[in-house]
């Protein structure tokens, strides 16, 4: 080919040299114009040895058939000289403009290319899965896209690392977790292998390592840039999957509860009407089982009812009729559900007289405290004494129950209003279904309040709960 180009750019000089010489007569200086842009635009096309050859042949012929004594070759004329050096300069200096034209088109094509590869990674990687998922899928497709020998990538929250294949073994486990701690780039000499940090911000989450024919540097940043954006895209995809299947789950599971418990009421309803009726007209001997008959039953009736209460709570269902109510009538409708376990208990009662209103739900707000305070009685020994108290605290009324009893570890009071949580001491000791203070918390959270405890072992404990000042003031 390049034997081709020689010969076409002596035939180019040569019929320009013919034409001039042989069939059109123009004096010196357009010949040696016209042979300027010969070289100039052979140098342009072609190169600079065609171009360097061209002009060589233009200083003969010029010489030859243009300058005295024509038909002679007399190289020490300084007019040789000037048109030797000219066609070479010109050569010279289109070559190398065109050289340089070139080079910057090849880099712009190459730029084009990559970005047009890069779309191309972006698009495969839209719909990504799971981390593992994802970057088992992005070595891959960076290697097909790109047509990189290898690719190895090293997660660092799971502590994996993931090959297309043994060609990546150039790029070891032990470079890809150090790259991982480092903060750039790294190329080796040859240009064949790459190690680079993938970072989301700040936080490390691994590094990726590239073999055989790489793309420039920046490509490489942009993708180790999308390798970051898209892994941490597929772990927040996956933990908000994972949250939906816990809460559908959750949703699920106390629909079940509710439904369970209104289908064991049913019965017990009936249980209960039918015991009542035959305390009132049996004998004596048979008085003692009935009674045991009827407690259970009001037991088996609790459990149920608290049953329904949590899965409602948990469930998002708490249907709130807010009114003003004061606290001294939530204190009364409590106590006087628990008549019948506060007999012989000593109750002290600690609530001011004008007292402004809370804004709250009169019916849940009384489960929310029967709870509490049915948890005290479990909680302290028999004939202790109950302190039930309410204040004012800003614009909150601030309702509390304190006991007698061991009172709570530290370690523990954190976990006390977890459904089914036990303290390390009472985990056996103690009946119920570890449900109540669940309840209780559910309840004043859905007013948008809290719930908390203040407690010294073998001093007793103090749960408090606040609830929103009316803004009328009373109730």
């Amino acid at each position: 080919m390049k034997a081709i180009r020689f010969a076409a750019s002596f035939l180019i000089v040569a019929a320009i040299l013919a034409l001039y010489h042989l069939w059109i007569g123009v004096n010196n200086t357009t010949v040696a114009l016209t042979l300027l842009l010969a070289i100039l635009g052979i140098s342009a096309g072609w190169g600079l040895a065609e171009a360097i050859a061209a002009s060589v042949a233009a200083t003969l012929g010029f010489n030859i058939f243009f300058l005295p004594p024509y038909g002679q070759l007399t190289i020490a004329d300084p007019q040789n000289w000037v048109a030797l050096g000219a066609f070479l300069v010109t050569a010279v200096t289109a070559s190398q403009l065109s050289a340089h034209a070139r080079r910057r088109a090849g880099d712009a094509e190459a730029r084009r290319l990559e970005i047009e590869r890069l779309y191309v990674l972006v698009q495969a990687m839209i719909l990504s899965g799971n981390p593992r998922k994802t970057i088992r899928e992005f070595i891959n497709r960076v290697v097909q896209v790109f047509g990189c020998g290898a690719a190895a990538f090293y997660y660092g929250p799971a502590d994996e690392i993931f090959r297309t294949g043994p060609e990546s073994n150039p790029v070891t486990d032990h470079d890809l977790r150090t790259a991982a701690e480092f903060d750039d780039l790294s190329l080796d000499a040859a240009r064949t292998t790459a190690v680079a940090p993938v970072r989301l911000g700040m936080r490390p989450l691994g590094s990726v390592g590239l073999v055989g024919r790489l793309p420039s540097e920046q490509t490489i940043r942009a993708i180790v840039n999308l390798a970051a954006i898209t892994i941490e895209k597929a772990r927040a995809l996956e933990d908000a999957s994972h949250a939906e299947a816990a809460r559908q789950s959750e949703v699920l599971k106390s629909a079940l509860l509710d439904s369970l418990a209104h289908d064991i009421k049913t019965p017990l309803t009936s249980i209960k009407a039918a015991v009542t009726a035959l305390l009132g007209a049996s004998a004596p001997a048979d008085r003692e089982l009935l009674t045991i008959i009827d407690e259970e039953a009001d037991r088996l009736n609790n459990l149920a009812a608290e049953v329904v209460a949590m899965a409602r709570i948990e469930a998002g269902k708490l249907h709130l009729e807010k009114r003003p109510v004061l606290a001294a009538d939530l204190i009364s409708s409590a106590m006087l559900e628990l008549d019948a376990a506060l007999k012989g208990r000593p109750i002290a009662l600690r609530v001011p007289e004008g007292l402004p209103a809370a804004e709250a739900d009169p019916e849940f707000i009384a489960q929310a405290l029967k709870q509490v305070i049915e948890n005290a009685l479990k909680y302290s020994p028999e004939g202790s004494p109950i302190t039930l108290s309410a204040g004012v605290e800003g614009e909150r009324i601030v309702i509390g129950v304190g006991d007698r009893g061991p009172g709570i570890e530290e370690n523990e009071r954190a976990r006390v209003f977890d459904k089914f949580f036990r303290g390390r001491r009472h985990r056996f000791e103690t009946k119920g279904t570890g449900m109540g203070l669940a309840i209780a918390k559910g309840i004043v959270e859905a007013h948008g309040e809290r719930i908390w405890v203040e407690s010294e072992p073998g001093q007793g404990s103090v749960f408090y709960f606040s609830l929103p000042a009316s803004k009328g003031g009373g109730a």
